[in-house]
């Protein structure tokens, strides 16, 4: 029974893992539960350089499912940190890339320490085709306008998720891609997409 208590879950890390990140990186944005394909990330960090993705694996979990969830972060952030329990501190670098970061947490006098056993390095993988599926029409819309690009009102979300990728330079789009998931409001999403449908419809008929 004892036993039992001294086990980490995964709501018991996230708001202390919230506040580690938020100390070690300075200005963030946490995203969490967000589909990757077939797979979900927990946690999305947003950098003002980058989008860092962000796997909990609390004592109480197993690796199943794991190795799948790899292939889907490794498609779609920047950087990808894998964040542990004791009870996989000492086997996690066996089961994620050598790219991955690995943060250690445990429980010391009452409080949970986290530790990065290793940081993140560049993820050689990332694509951005996956990577830009993280914004929503709108957002995709202002990215146009900023590079002085023809607005596709009339074409599917890929279509202009492909025309962004071919004309704005990646280091110039992972910025401008950050600063978008910076400035969401989640109490408008409803709001924010009814007023673009609005303006796409306002500018087909005028045409």
């Amino acid at each position: 029974m004892d036993e039992e208590k001294k086990l980490i879950h995964d709501k018991d890390i996230r708001e202390p893992l919230f506040d580690f990140l938020e100390e070690t990186y300075g200005k963030i944005r946490i995203l969490e539960e967000k589909m990757m394909g077939r797979s979900r990330a927990d946690v999305v960090m947003v950098t003002e350089t980058g989008l860092y993705g962000i796997e909990i694996k609390s004592d109480a979990d197993s690796y199943t499912r794991l190795s799948r969830q790899i292939k889907d972060y490794d498609k779609y952030y920047d950087y990808n940190i894998a964040v542990v329990g004791t009870t996989h501190a000492g086997s996690i670098k066996e089961h994620v890339p050598e790219w991955w970061g690995v943060i250690t947490v445990e429980e010391v006098d009452g409080v949970l320490d986290f530790y990065y056993y290793r940081k993140p390095q560049k993820n050689p993988k990332v694509d951005m085709k996956y990577k830009i599926t993280i914004l929503w029409r709108p957002e995709l819309a202002h990215i146009q306008e900023l590079n002085g690009m023809h607005r596709y009102t009339d074409k599917s979300k890929r279509f202009v998720m492909e025309k962004i990728i071919a004309i704005v330079p990646a280091e110039i789009l992972d910025k401008q891609i950050s600063e978008e998931l910076f400035e969401r409001d989640y109490t408008r999403i409803e709001e924010t997409l009814n007023e673009f449908r609005n303006r796409k419809r306002g500018r087909r008929k005028m045409l």
